[in-house]
């Protein structure tokens, strides 16, 4: 499958990187043309100099440009009839979200959401336990995404930067959308966009979940937990490794609360590691050679997006927010 990458910055170099590997990389494009160049050279394809020339030679491509320029890119690969991977947070509202989708459906165009923890293999191997009630009934979920400010960032908030991959995957492992949004967070050390934020979801199925997310924090952590009837699951999406622990009690004396009769249980579910964005393109590449619907898809984008606008409208209300009702 001839593919291609627009937009080579830290993330399309990754793109370009295993694109190179597992199908026919035709070239990239980028508005740096000195950074396009040194890409091109070092997977051995063509830096394109016209956007339009690029086009006309792809089947397929990634966008991973900055947020802002995603709707326009987007369109304009649908206008040309190639398929395309638009990177998170998609189109960063989920109105023109809608509009992509609708018109990328109307035109037999491929489009899938850039949402890579979809595919870490961990959160592969929670989702199939979960649904095979492996860990009884889930009844909570928690996640930690935090570390410094990348610099490649610079035109979306945390929320939409972090907090929105917990978002998905909770709504994935639950298989349930978001009702309802309270969030708490605000600007320490970004004078443009929110660096923290702590959000309370309760989902249409009645699970709670958790989600804290910051650019705040020296040390990197990626982890989200499950508190199940039947045990505490504990997911590390940077090791790729999954934890299930159990307990139970024996006789209590009640004179002695110090040394409680607690056996504990931990197990640790074997799980084959590997390159989430690798699983993530090759999905999305077999999607296109059977014209068929993405794993995750323009609408999973949607509704992501759907959540992060009530969690701002939330913010600045002070209040819990409805997701369907949510005015950003």
């Amino acid at each position: 499958m001839k593919v291609g990458v627009l937009g080579v910055g830290s993330m399309g170099q990754n793109h370009a990187r295993l694109y190179a590997d597992v199908a026919e990389l035709v070239g990239v494009f980028d508005v740096d043309k000195s950074t396009a160049k040194r890409v091109a050279e070092r997977f051995r394809t063509k830096a394109f100099d016209s956007l339009d020339e690029f086009l006309a030679e792809v089947e397929a491509i990634s966008i991973c440009t900055p947020t802002v320029l995603h709707h326009d890119l987007a369109n304009k690969a649908i206008e040309t009839g190639v398929h395309f991977l638009l990177e998170k947070p998609f189109t960063g509202s989920s109105v023109r979200a809608e509009e992509i989708c609708r018109l990328a459906e109307d035109r037999d165009i491929v489009v899938a959401a850039g949402f890579v923890e979809r595919f870490n293999p961990v959160v592969s191997a929670a989702k199939e336990a979960v649904a095979n009630n492996r860990f009884g009934e889930v009844i909570s979920m928690a996640s930690r995404r935090v570390s410094s400010l990348p610099s490649r960032i610079k035109d979306v908030g945390v929320i939409m930067d972090l907090a929105i991959h917990d978002i998905d995957v909770m709504r994935y492992i639950t298989s349930s959308d978001v009702n309802s949004v309270y969030a708490l967070g605000g600007k320490f050390s970004n004078s443009d966009f929110e660096d923290h934020i702590n959000l309370l979801m309760e989902m249409e199925n009645g699970i709670k979940c958790f989600v804290e997310a910051n650019w705040l924090t020296p040390m990197k952590v990626r982890r989200v937990s499950l508190t199940c009837s039947q045990g505490f699951v504990d997911l590390d999406y940077m090791t790729q490794s999954l934890e299930v622990c159990s307990t139970r009690f024996q006789e209590i004396d009640p004179g002695d609360l110090f040394h409680l009769p607690l056996e504990q249980d931990v197990r640790r579910m074997s799980v084959r590691k590997e390159e989430p964005l690798r699983r993530e393109l090759e999905s999305f590449m077999r999607a296109v050679e059977s014209r068929g619907r993405a794993e995750v898809d323009g609408w999973e984008a949607v509704a992501d997006l759907r959540v992060c606008e009530a969690a701002y409208d939330s913010l600045k209300k002070g209040a819990r927010v409805d997701v369907l009702s949510a005015s950003f």
